[in-house]
């Protein structure tokens, strides 16, 4: 009876990742296909990663979301820290409100937040043009006519690269703070109190204490953050104005065609992540070897 528990467990655990994996290996397989089809095989081909490292718009694009991501990424894990610190200290009535507050981002539905943020950059921006853009070169204008003296005029603003880097902080910071807290609990609060009867000021003590405690969760809410800023495709279409990230360039694709460079983009992308988690894994298995060793060394 067991035997067969475990035979049945384990075909349909197999059953579940052959639905999970299955769209991905054949995505795989296609992506080395010689001709234009995701469908009919005809032979075998690089063609596709040639095409993939020659076409500038895909480029544009990847390094467009990388930037951006990397960019919100380490900007979310320096600021999301001290938020985190302060919701610690504070007391239990002010805490869950703000907490809550925090949650919003995460809750919310992405199409809810990506209009918000659009309108909040149209007006932002259309008030920054008339009353700033306008006001200076209405003054420079003046200059001209009356002093003969020529400055340089002011460009209008529009939403691009810095919008969209803005709504990825945006969504990314409730993360981290997310993953920090949890850290801050399991820290013995009497660490900050010695670390200061010793002579260390507070931010002697952040750094040279809570910082190494909190490390974990700092390191976990920026993975977080990066996963989900190079994956967001409706913020970033209604923030990005004429930047254009990878996910908004395969969408505006499905209109037409999807091209197999697709394809051979999104194996190099499963290869990336599949040997970032391969070193994650390694690493920690290493680190936990050593951490039993030197436990057995102490007894």
């Amino acid at each position: 009876m067991r035997k067969n528990y475990r035979v049945g467990s384990r075909f349909y655990m197999a059953l579940i990742f052959l639905f999970l994996y299955a769209p991905i290996l054949l995505l795989v397989v296609f992506s080395f296909n010689n001709a234009n089809s995701n469908v009919v095989w005809q032979g075998f081909s690089l063609r596709w990663y040639q095409e993939l490292f020659r076409d500038r718009q895909v480029m544009s694009a990847v390094y467009n979301t990388l930037l951006v991501s990397v960019l919100a990424t380490a900007i979310s894990t320096v600021v999301g820290p001290f938020p985190a610190v302060g919701l610690f200290g504070m007391r239990r009535r002010w805490r869950d409100p703000i907490l809550t507050v925090n949650n919003i981002p995460i809750m919310n539905a992405d199409i809810v937040t990506g209009v918000a943020l659009c309108i909040f950059f149209v007006a932002a921006i259309a008030g920054w043009n008339s009353v700033v853009v306008d006001g200076w070169n209405g003054f420079v204008t003046w200059l001209e006519e009356n002093f003969r003296r020529t400055l340089p005029r002011m460009g209008e603003v529009s939403m691009g690269f810095t919008t969209l880097l803005l709504a990825h902080i945006s969504f990314d910071i409730p993360y981290v703070i997310l993953n920090v807290l949890p850290k801050l609990r399991q820290m013995d609060r009497s660490l900050i109190d010695a670390a200061q009867d010793l002579g260390c000021t507070w931010m002697q003590a952040f750094w040279r204490v809570v910082i190494p405690e909190i490390k974990p969760g700092i390191v976990s809410g920026a993975l977080t953050a990066f996963t989900m800023s190079i994956d967001d495709f409706v913020i970033s279409y209604f923030t990005s104005g004429t930047t254009q990230t990878l996910p908004i360039y395969i969408y505006s694709m499905t209109r037409k065609r999807i091209s197999p460079e697709i394809n051979a983009l999104s194996t190099v992308l499963f290869v990336c992540i599949m040997l970032l988690l391969i070193i994650i894994n390694v690493r920690q298995g290493r680190e936990e070897r050593r951490a039993k060793k030197a436990e057995r060394e102490r007894a």
